[in-house]
């Protein structure tokens, strides 16, 4: 059947929280009421990644994008747009009131981007396995099992410079290569989906929009390293990407391209799915294995390390769904296609996960080398509000804060590590003015306190440690000497710890007080939280000139320390105020005033 209209709705689980599937069933069922369902195919896509704006549709060959569609929107575009040939132009993209886009290459957002990972996700069905085959999908599979050998895919993964996008970079090709020399007739492929930063959802992301990159790319590790099963380890809290990857499975096994005798080759390889339980230092790659082995998952010492004994003691190969989402296009479009990409030492693209204080917050994928201004700026369309810049935290909380003076380094390995921070996973958080950096320094911290798994004492109690000064420097009971001791028990826990969680924990917090120890010492020596955000330290009072005497800041008090005559100007006693701060946020003339 021949369509005159493709319409592509937004599937990702950001979009789904926001009635996006009703969406996609109110576009079928106005279709078929209105006659024209021979003539519009909806289809059901992965992330588009302008989560700022979703839920979001598209509609073929017009390329007219919509956002922040409601359901009751699905006439509007079927009558107008599918029907009339007009665009329902209320819905379109808009930069600003007096600007109009309608082709997505024209908003801002998506210009310097350079999609590979995510070269499916907005784009096609995930759930229907001949639009991945339609865009070279199990292409690179066909060639590793019938035109290569182990040798020549190893020595294109090495030339290519991929390196691992989950954590420290390990060239991909140097431990495939690892596993495959390594002794022993049983060997394992992992793919690590145990995503565990906060703010991060690119792994998800991706298995959502675009699951059999992510099976193609798993067989053909087994192939070169000669495995025959494979694990994909995902945290439980994914429930639409792991029902992607069911559908995903059952597809490929229905094609003959997973299971035995994969296309005829006399090759055997089947995947299983595992469900984490949200532990985060389940991420790291022994931890890993431990709870795939039905154990608590807690590191282990390294070496021997998981390419020469991992998942029951035998060779495996631990790559995390980044990673694993480019093989395939490496091995398709040639080692000197990707290599040409990036910087010298860090090829290819990176998908970073844009939350915080940023206007186009969402999931996007750029060329390493590109700066954190052009994407804070360019492609974030800045900081929210008009407030000012005041960090970028990256790589979750085994990352650190990079500054301003720093936005214009290019991204890549080195870099990020050289100014205190990671790469990590792909988290970026963006904070502005208002955000306290101790604050944000306890947060990660007490974050790493409740995830640690406890096995090494320098993790164990240094974070513990760490967490108890920064809440004592929160609450304005800091001593000078405090900031002295942070930075000895960071250190020694970077040097010390079993695995990276430990070893990283400590970032957010020495690269804080190396950028931002002014803030440190007002928090000690003024008990003044500049942000307003450390509520021991923040005081509420009215402001008489401006104050009508309405009452409702004395309503709502929990604790009524607010009084005052009708018409007149109130006050606050401080002695009484437990600071929630419902009367700063229920005023409507700016006379309550948060110091």
């Amino acid at each position: 059947m021949a369509y005159k209209n493709f319409i592509l709705v937004c599937g990702g689980t950001g979009c789904e929280s926001s009635r996006s599937d009703e969406i996609y069933r109110n576009l079928i069922k106005e279709a078929e009421s209105l006659g024209v369902s021979r003539d519009v195919q909806v289809v059901k896509t992965g992330c588009f990644g302008f989560c700022e704006k979703g839920p979001i549709v598209k509609v073929l060959p017009s390329e007219s994008f919509y956002v922040q569609v409601k359901p009751e929107d699905a006439h509007d575009i079927i009558a107008e747009q599918v029907i009339k040939g007009r665009e329902v132009t209320r819905l379109l993209y808009r930069k600003d009131k007096k600007t109009e886009t309608t082709k997505l290459e024209e908003i801002e957002f998506y210009q310097k981007q350079f999609r590979i990972v995510l070269r499916n996700c907005g784009v096609i069905n995930p759930e229907n396995i001949d639009e991945y085959i339609a865009r070279d999908g199990y292409k690179a599979l066909e060639r590793v099992l019938f035109e290569m050998t182990p040798e020549e895919v190893i020595a294109e993964l090495k030339a290519s410079g991929l390196r691992g996008r989950g954590g420290a970079g390990f060239p991909t090709g140097m431990k495939w290569e690892a596993a495959r020399k390594a002794p022993g007739d049983i060997k394992y492929i992992v793919c690590n989906a145990d995503e565990g930063d906060p703010g991060a959802y690119m792994d998800r992301s991706t298995i959502e929009g675009d699951p059999h990159s992510i099976l193609e790319a798993m067989v053909i590790a087994g192939k070169t390293v000669e495995a025959n099963f494979g694990y994909i380890y995902i945290r439980a809290e994914y429930p639409l990407a792991i029902e992607r990857l069911k559908i995903a499975i059952a597809q490929a096994k229905e094609y003959g391209l997973l299971g035995k005798d994969i296309l005829g080759s006399g090759f055997d390889f089947d995947i299983e799915i595992r469900l984490g339980a949200g532990a985060f230092v389940c991420g790291e790659e022994t931890a890993l294995l431990q709870s795939i082995e039905g154990k608590r998952g807690m590191p282990r010492p390294k070496p021997p390390f998981p390419a020469m004994k991992g998942l029951w003691g035998k060779p495996t190969v631990i790559n995390n769904v980044e990673t694993l989402a480019n093989v395939p296009v490496v091995l398709t479009r040639g080692a000197n296609w990707f290599s040409s990409i990036g910087t010298d030492k860090s090829k290819g693209t990176k998908v970073f996960a844009l939350t915080g204080k940023i206007n186009n917050s969402g999931l996007i994928e750029v060329p390493m080398g590109t700066t954190l201004r052009e994407i804070i700026f360019d492609i974030g369309g800045g900081i929210r509000n008009g407030k000012k810049f005041k960090g970028v935290q990256t790589g979750g909380p085994s990352g650190g804060i990079i500054v301003e003076k720093d936005l214009d380094k290019p991204i890549s390995y080195e870099t990020l590590t050289a100014l205190g921070s990671m790469m990590g996973s792909g988290g970026m958080i963006v904070m502005d003015e208002d955000d306290c950096v101790v604050d944000v320094s306890k947060f990660y911290m007490t974050f790493c306190v409740d995830e640690s798994c406890g096995k090494c004492a320098p993790c164990r109690i240094g974070t513990k440690q760490m967490q108890v000064l920064l809440d004592k420097i929160s609450k304005g009971q800091g001593e000078e000497a405090d900031l002295a001791k942070l930075e000895q028990i960071g250190k020694a826990m970077t040097k010390a710890s079993l695995c990276l969680l430990g070893g990283s924990a400590a970032n957010p917090t020495l690269s804080t007080i190396r950028h931002f120890r002014d803030e440190y010492l007002e928090h000690i020596h003024d008990k003044k939280c500049r942000a307003g955000k450390c509520k021991d330290l923040v005081v509420y009072e009215i402001n008489p000139e401006k104050c009508i005497g309405c009452g409702l800041c004395a309503r709502r008090c929990p604790v009524t320390c607010i009084s005052g005559e009708k018409k007149k100007a109130h006050v606050i006693d401080s002695s009484k105020c437990i600071k929630c701060g419902e009367c700063f946020t229920v005023c409507k003339f700016g006379a309550v005033i948060k110091r």
